[in-house]
């Protein structure tokens, strides 16, 4: 670790002098020989890297997006190439180089702030060992080797014998207690990060070698940080323990606002957005007009989630714009009064009129004649209208009734007449 550390020692002087800056701020509030100016100002290092780094992160991003675009081509490739895995390899190596994607920028942030660790680490082990280093002078030195972080010194190590721990003024419990709890939190900070990444933020429909590197990582690094973390000083524990905080919050974030399509937290995400969308009719922030808009442009390749949030705007009566934006749906507008209160159109159609149910007699006597009225142009023609022609009333007791009266058939073989009683 010492021979890694030496090699990124042209950075030591910068990052001794900001750590001095800090702990000048910070010794006028709590003292400048406590652990609190001294630790405070390794977590302020930290924050001040990584607000440097966003930039970084923003690139990480969008090869991230980049690499989510390019699964349904890698689908394919692993379906037409599953016996041939050296073909297969060769076909996503090409894909990559075409689409300028890099699978490995996910470990950009981490590259990046790896000279700035192994500089820390140098200024640290510096102070363990009572030797000046960049700016840090000999009062300087003295006092930080003064300074505990619950009752460990900033400069001491787990493996630290007795007596450099106690000429530190410190003893061996409390060093190896603060270490391992330390250790223990800053690898379980990086499995969170990582696991909260494959389990949310990841297009489980598609297997790609995206998805197995980040498989790796998440037990891959919290393995690495348990091992190397015994032989780290407590300030740079410190200082690993602040950056993975740092990350775990900086992905919650980008997960809660931007979540990868396909994933779990798609689906919470837009779930969310519906309810907003709904309730206000319309979309309020950029980012969310970016998603729908995103989302509108796929058409028929959206995703399961995709298509039950364009649904349930169908249903509300609103419609995706391919700007981002959410307007009411032409339906929906075209059944509104003059003075804009909405009309319920249920209600409003008019019901269609069942004709009227016709008799035994009048089904029996089939069809009616071409130009003869139906029942219901029977009822439109006023009561006190004249028939065409008046029917003669029949003379009592003739006898006579009609065929439908007299159940006999119109037309065809006659119902054969029951035989009378004597």
């Amino acid at each position: 670790m010492d021979t890694i550390a030496s090699l990124f020692s042209f950075i030591t002087t910068p990052v001794s002098w900001v750590i001095v800056q800090f702990h000048t701020v910070y010794g006028a509030l709590f003292g400048p020989d406590t652990g609190w100016a001294w630790g405070l100002s390794i977590v302020s290092l930290v924050i001040l890297i990584r607000i440097c780094l966003i930039p970084l992160f923003v690139k990480q991003i969008k090869a991230t997006r980049a690499m989510q675009t390019l699964q349904p081509e890698m689908k394919k490739i692993q379906e037409r190439y599953k016996n041939d895995k050296q073909r297969q390899s060769e076909e996503m190596m090409k894909l990559y180089k075409e689409s300028g994607t890099n699978p490995l920028s996910s470990c950009l942030p981490i590259l990046a702030q790896s000279p700035f660790f192994f500089a820390l680490y140098h200024v640290l082990n510096g102070i363990a060992s009572g030797h000046t280093i960049g700016v840090i002078n000999e009062s300087l030195l003295a006092s930080a080797r003064k300074a505990h972080i619950f009752g460990a010194p900033l400069a001491a190590k787990f493996k630290d014998g007795s007596d450099t721990i106690h000429a530190l003024g410190a003893s061996v419990t409390d060093v190896r207690v603060v270490t391992v709890i330390m250790i223990v939190l800053m690898s379980a900070s990086q499995f969170y990060t990582q696991r909260q990444l494959m389990t949310k933020n990841v297009d489980t429909t598609v297997k790609t070698p995206f998805m197995q590197q980040q498989k790796m990582l998440m037990y891959v690094f919290p393995i690495m940080f348990a091992v190397f973390g015994i032989n780290f000083p407590v300030g740079v524990l410190v200082y690993w323990l602040t950056t993975n905080v740092w990350t775990m919050g900086q992905q919650m974030y980008v997960i809660h606002n931007n979540p990868t399509p396909g994933s779990k937290a798609q689906a919470a995400y837009l779930e969310r957005l519906t309810k907003h969308v709904t309730h206000h009719g319309k979309v309020s922030r950029r980012s969310e007009k970016t998603i729908v808009k995103a989302i509108v442009a796929k058409g028929r390749d959206r995703n399961e989630f995709e298509r039950k949030f364009i649904n349930a705007l169908t249903k509300a009566g609103l419609t995706a714009q391919s700007d981002g934006t959410v307007v009411k749906s032409t339906v929906q507008a075209a059944a509104q009064t003059e003075d804009g209160a909405p009309v319920d159109t249920t209600t409003a159609a008019a019901r269609r009129q069942q004709p009227k149910r016709q008799t035994k007699a009048q089904r029996q006597s089939g069809p009616k004649q071409a130009g003869e009225p139906t029942s219901l142009e029977k009822s439109d023609e006023p009561q006190d209208a004249k028939p065409a022609a008046v029917k003669q009333p029949q003379k009592p007791g003739s006898g006579t009734r009609s065929k439908a009266q007299s159940g006999q058939r119109k037309g065809g073989p006659q119902r054969p007449k029951s035989p009378s009683k004597k």
